[in-house]
């Protein structure tokens, strides 16, 4: 099936959902005359284009979403550094893209770097009627998070996520644009070919709810620092060549052992191989600065028990050396009086004679 015809002109249309229609062909170029666009899903389709990077000049598209089509090839780097100025949700799921991670993208994705809870409890958008009348209307999705599909009847406005999963991509996890994304709840990069380590700044990731990282060809250890992340539900590294001890914490506590594997190389308290004495799972740092202040407090209980021994001892010791002292000054004062005692007498017995 042909996509028809979507926006001949300016209009004020804010969704254009055509999910699941077996569509098939490119992108049209007039989704650009929808210049008031909050939502465009292309899901599950059988479309075949390269990545419609011209979108990010729409000013109000917050959900993208591609998702199981045949788009392909290397998303370079954007126009201006205003690409996609208030996106929220990205979906590009199951296609055929290729090469690094956009990185340049994430760096101008402003809208997912920060959590704004003024803003409604859910996603809505204002619908303008043949009447010129407007209401408000809820808008309803369906996406892959946690390790399961997720059908949200009202889209939560401070959803943010990025799914990238099952398509080609390779090379490193950029350290710095994915941990500056604060607001991202949830973050999908599994089944590509990803190398490298996992990037620690994914520990500043404070609204972050369901990491996917499995699947890939990752290495390295698991940063303990994302055990600090409070609202991590679900956890998944399976299946990389990840090695060391799992972190510890009240989350990661909590995750199953297909969480990790297919890393042999890893070890804990959950898993079938446990740490050796030297390799001891870690603790986020919180736990560490605990550990410490504990250390401190111990080492000054052992002064306030060690202390008055310590002077109780000296007391002692100076009275008993002091008793001894006297005792020995009276049996030498003594002693040395009877041997010169007898001298005496026989020095004045001589003087007569």
């Amino acid at each position: 099936m042909d996509i028809p015809p979507i926006c001949p002109s300016k209009t004020r249309l804010r969704i254009v959902d055509f999910s699941y229609y077996q569509l098939q062909g490119k992108l049209p170029r007039g989704v650009m005359n929808c210049n008031q666009l909050d939502v465009l899903n292309f899901a599950n389709n059988q479309m075949s284009d390269i990545f419609p990077s011209w979108l990010g000049a729409l000013p109000e598209l917050r959900i993208l979403i591609l998702r199981s089509n045949g788009f392909h090839g290397v998303i370079g780097k954007p126009a201006t550094k205003h690409e996609f100025p208030n996106l929220r949700i990205i979906d590009l799921s199951d296609n055929g893209f290729s090469g690094m991670l956009p990185s340049n993208y994430l760096e101008f994705w402003n809208s997912m770097k920060y959590v704004d809870e003024n803003q409604p409890t859910y996603f809505e958008v204002n619908t303008n009627a043949v009447s010129q009348q407007y209401f408000r209307s809820d808008y309803e999705m369906t996406i892959s998070g946690k390790g399961v599909e997720l059908k949200y009847e009202k889209t939560p406005y401070l959803l943010t996520l990025i799914d990238l999963s099952s398509n080609r991509f390779e090379g490193e996890i950029p350290e710095g644009p994915v941990g500056n994304l604060s607001g991202l709840v949830l973050l999908n990069l599994s089944n590509n070919s990803f190398t490298g380590h996992i990037p620690s700044s994914l520990g500043d990731l404070a609204a972050l709810e369901s990491l996917d990282l499995s699947q890939n060809q990752l290495s390295g250890r698991i940063p303990s620092n994302l055990a600090q992340l409070t609202f991590l539900a679900y956890f998944n590294v399976s299946h990389n060549h990840l090695s060391g001890p799992i972190p510890l914490g009240e989350q990661f506590d909590t995750f199953q052992k297909d969480s990790y594997e297919g890393n042999s190389g890893l070890c804990g308290k959950s898993l079938p191989k446990k740490c050796e004495d030297s390799e001891s799972s870690t603790r986020p740092p919180s736990s560490i600065v605990g550990e410490d202040e504990d250390s401190v407090f111990q080492i000054t209980l052992d002064w306030y028990v060690v202390v008055p021994g310590v002077v109780s001892g000296l007391i002692v010791g100076v009275v008993v050396g002091n008793i001894w002292t006297t005792k020995k000054h009276e049996w030498f004062v003594e002693t040395f009086s009877m041997r010169r005692k007898p001298r005496g007498t026989r020095a004045r017995r001589g003087r007569r004679t």
